[in-house]
């Protein structure tokens, strides 16, 4: 085994010391001691220099001619193998210990086998940055990978958008042009994204399915961000436009659908790239399965030493064969913003809230101490829920740690609480409940009625269900006041 070095031109300087040295009587000079120097080597000639077998073989401790070291994951969990990733790109996205499959809320990512808990987080999924579409979150527009050309009439249409509010249509121009691009990933990769019959997201909802919402204000949102997308349509997909524009949404319904794909499946996110740090609107193919929990088990971390964005799980969680992989998309916002933003809502949203007309309060330390919630107003959280009567722990959820965020309360230091002042305050707050109730125009069964019948369109399900879900909320803010009221000491 041979190991060949090439070596640079040698300058004039060399070239002439050379040559003075054959011009004396002594011919070149005698090679120093553990050097072999051929007496008719001419300076012209220099190639290459071969080490002898012995030294490649035996280490060395010149960096040169050591074998480069094999990369390991960071992840100890074995490789996944799902056959949609196995494309021949540069890099490929790499999994351990998950696969993905149809769950009750759709595509989904599961874990393949059991995790111990660690003190450390662990890697389950590397993403390559070559692999996902990303734009700078404010001017001048920058794209990772760039794939848009100089002069294409794409970056025109992008250069017109609002930099403040405007980031989904970017995205979704973007999207629309990496499916038009020649041998680009999401050629490929769009055969998994849902279909416009599949998307939850209220853009693509009828009239019929908002008005469903019972959410005027919602319904007002959702029709407004429908005209938008349209009027943005309307104004650069026009007759003059060029073909290379016009293939890539050929009809009004064709954009809209890439705006909910870039609402629904797009982060925010801080990335390193070199010594350029920046915020970035990304769509992450397969991270993108990912679905939502206000409890996840997982997070998302951009690796910068080599451009990859990891999926791993937090550290001390425990993860049984079959759990879900989750993260959280929003943090600390309600049911409408998830519902416009992703189409979904939950009926255990820590952060929901109900607006109070009236002025009744109860005492906030002596409702917090009956749940065994404990922190401040802006972070809450509860210790165990085993302690509370008749409910075999299941009770306590996010929709209590909801109700005392969004119940009118009062607290003074040490002022103790009369308990003939709270229940009365906790009845009127109970009657204003129920009167938010009488004000739908359907109710829990009809509402559970309607899902149970025949199967209707994703976002006419999606609205029943947002429906639904308040009413729970505001039922679960009644039973709550109720052993509030029980377990109130004298």
């Amino acid at each position: 085994m041979t190991l060949c070095v090439p070596l640079p031109q040698p300058n004039h300087f060399f070239n002439s010391s050379i040559e003075q040295w054959k011009r004396l009587p002594g011919g070149m000079p005698p090679a120093r001691p553990g050097y072999h120097l051929d007496r008719g080597w001419r300076a012209s000639n220099v190639g290459s220099i071969t080490a002898a077998p012995a030294l490649v073989d035996s280490p060395s401790s010149f960096p040169l001619f050591q074998p480069l070291p094999i990369q390991e994951s960071l992840s100890e969990l074995e490789p996944a193998d799902p056959d949609f990733y196995k494309i021949g790109y540069v890099r490929s996205m790499r999994a351990y210990g998950i696969e993905f499959k149809e769950g009750p809320d759709g595509f989904g990512v599961y874990a393949s086998k059991d995790v111990e808990p660690l003190r450390r987080a662990r890697v389950i999924m590397e993403i390559p940055l070559e692999l996902m579409l990303t734009i700078r979150q404010q001017p001048p527009w920058m794209f990772f990978p760039d794939i848009v050309p100089i002069g294409h009439p794409i970056f025109d249409i992008i250069n017109s958008t609002n930099p403040e509010t405007e980031w989904d249509l970017r995205m979704a121009c973007l999207l629309l042009y990496a499916f038009d691009k020649q041998d680009n990933f999401w050629q490929l990769y769009g055969d998994f994204l849902p279909s416009a019959d599949e998307c939850t997201s209220l853009l693509l909802a009828t009239e019929e399915d908002l008005l469903e919402l019972q959410d005027p204000t919602l319904t007002t949102t959702m029709k407004q961000q429908q005209g938008r997308a349209l009027d943005f349509w309307e104004r650069h997909w026009h007759n003059g436009a060029p073909l290379k524009i016009k293939r890539l949404a050929r009809d009004p319904e064709r954009f809209t659908w890439a705006v909910s794909m870039a609402q629904t499946r797009s982060i925010g996110m801080q990335i390193r790239i070199g010594a350029l740090v920046q915020e970035s609107n990304m769509l992450i193919p397969y991270a993108d399965m990912l679905n939502h929990s206000f409890q996840p088990n997982c997070f998302l971390h951009w690796r910068f030493k080599d451009r990859m964005l990891e999926v791993m799980i937090n550290a001390g969680q425990r993860i049984r064969k079959g759990d879900e992989m989750t993260i959280n998309y929003l943090g600390s916002q309600k049911n409408n913003i998830f519902m416009q933003r992703y189409g979904f809502s939950s009926p255990v949203n820590p952060w929901d809230a109900i607006e109070f007309s009236g002025n009744a309060r109860i005492h906030l330390d002596s409702f917090l101490s009956v749940f065994n919630i404990s922190g401040l107003p802006d972070e809450y959280y509860h210790k165990s829920p085993d302690h509370l009567p008749n409910v075999g722990g299941t009770f306590m959820d996010g929709a209590v740690l909801a109700a005392a965020r969004a119940l009118p309360t009062w607290s003074d230091r040490d002022l103790p609480a009369l308990p003939s002042v709270e229940r009365k305050a906790a009845k009127e707050l109970q009657e204003e409940c129920q009167q938010m109730l009488v004000q739908f125009p359907t109710t829990l069964e009809q509402d559970q009625e309607i899902l149970d019948s025949t199967p209707q369109s994703r976002t006419f399900e999606a609205a029943i269900k947002y429906r639904l879900h308040r009413k729970l909320y505001i039922q679960k803010v009644v039973r709550a006041l109720d052993m509030y009221q029980e377990l109130l000491l004298y």
